[in-house]
């Protein structure tokens, strides 16, 4: 039922109209006790029809709302008039990720930090027992104040703890699955109610084939998100339910350095992990997840990313660069690999090495370079204040010595004939 500006649902005046999902009408409102904005939610019918659906909803609605995390949507208030059905939220002020991507992938500085913070969010959640069950870029909301996860209106409280967790017994031919009725109706990536909760698109595996879902099943909707921040590409497609369902159950996904060149390794195998088939083999925790993001955007040397105006122009002025800057590493390696197999001798050298950061400083994941003929190695260096700054060293013998002039310098490389290293430098 469509609601008009000025209607009031307790202390809620209706304002505008926001949007509409599948589970119900949403509409900006003012909260005339408190005096501020707020998000109001009008249930939908199959909700509010169903008394044990509607008590279930409401019970798992408290649980929700005692999560308190920045990342995460607040929900304030749940309440009925004139057999109106409703739930309060936090108004936020943003975009979703499912629009932002509509526009392309996102820099992979951005990737990372948006995927650390719905991790964290993720933990909060699974550690109070709350599995979210709906995890998609149209649940995710991005502010100034960072990224936002959204509508816990699938969520469900989860009994087992984290640790000592048991899992869902693997599938059988006994076991339910989603019917071929259901998945020929035309597509749309909405939310499917009944047996089987969630968007399709974002589905684990286990919850396609009737399973039980745990926080694992988060974990892989996580996967398919952070596959599509990075990639620009869904994770799993098809031009049927049925055969997108045959995907996410049989298929992996393209790796993202085919469509991305620049992923670093580190960040293919955490998107990979987290969408392998058998929930035992992904990880097993939120946090571990959101460490190993972080660790990867410290490698990478970019907090935030670069703002321009205008938008679109500056969008693609960033895919630009970052394919150029690809496609100088591609050439200067294939050179580099040339000159090294026309000096190898005939009797192959070993050369076996341990090397430690210079004093006060660490290494930076992912930033060295061994120049072609196999002498010298460059490598990038963090200071204890986050600076970093390019260092050569003999791989003969001596010290390391750092270059002036490379303050901020990101992914050294060097010359064909090894007399020159260039590098890249990230923002002040």
């Amino acid at each position: 039922m469509a609601l008009t500006s000025g209607t009031k649902l307790g202390p809620y005046e209706i304002l505008a109209p926001v949007g509409a999902g599948g589970m119900g009408e949403v509409y900006r409102a003012r909260d005339t006790r408190l005096g501020r904005d707020v998000a109001v939610k009008i249930l939908s019918t199959h909700l509010s029809s169903d008394p044990d659906l509607k008590q279930r909803f409401e019970r798992e609605a408290r649980a929700v709302s005692l999560l308190t995390h920045p990342n995460i949507c607040c929900l304030y208030d749940i309440g009925s008039q004139d057999g109106t059905d409703f739930i309060v939220m936090e108004y936020l002020e943003g975009e979703t990720l499912a629009v932002r991507l509509s526009a392309g992938p996102l820099p992979l500085p951005l990737s990372l930090k948006i995927g650390a913070e719905i991790a964290d969010a993720l933990d909060k959640a699974h550690r109070e027992g709350i599995i979210h069950r709906d995890l998609k870029p149209g649940n995710i909301m991005l502010t100034k104040s960072g990224a936002k996860l959204m509508d816990f209106g699938l969520a469900k409280t989860f009994t087992s703890t984290l640790r000592g967790v048991t899992p869902a017994p693997i599938a059988s031919q006994d076991t339910p699955t989603m019917s071929a009725a259901t998945l020929t109706l035309p597509y749309a990536p909405s939310t499917e109610h009944g047996a089987i909760v969630g968007t399709l698109l974002y589905m684990a595996p286990e919850s396609l084939q009737g399973r039980p879902a745990d926080f694992r099943s988060d974990i892989f909707s996580f996967g398919c998100v952070l596959y599509e921040m990075i990639s620009g590409r869904r994770a799993f497609t098809g031009e049927s339910r049925l055969s997108i369902v045959a995907a996410i159950l049989e298929k992996d996904p393209q790796p993202m350095a085919s469509l991305q060149p620049l992923t670093p390794p580190a960040l293919e195998h955490v998107v990979l992990r987290c969408l392998m088939k058998d929930p035992e083999e992904r990880w097993q925790s939120a946090r571990d997840l959101s460490r190993e993001l972080k660790w990867i955007s410290a490698g990478v040397g970019l907090t935030r990313a670069p703002e321009s105006t205008p938008r679109h122009r500056g969008r693609l002025g960033e895919r630009l660069a970052w394919a150029v800057a690809a496609l100088c590493i591609a050439l200067l390696t294939w050179l580099g690999f040339m000159h090294w197999r026309g000096t190898q001798s005939a009797e192959s050298r070993h050369l076996h090495l341990s090397l430690l950061p210079p004093p006060s400083t660490s290494f930076v994941p992912y930033n060295f370079a061994i120049s072609p003929d196999g002498r010298r190695l460059a490598f990038v260096a963090a200071a204890q204040d986050g600076g970093t700054a390019l260092w050569i060293r003999s791989l003969a013998a001596g010290a390391a010595q750092q270059l002036t002039g490379t303050e901020g310098a990101l992914f050294p490389f060097w010359s064909p004939d090894s007399r020159q290293v260039g590098f890249f430098q990230g923002p002040n």
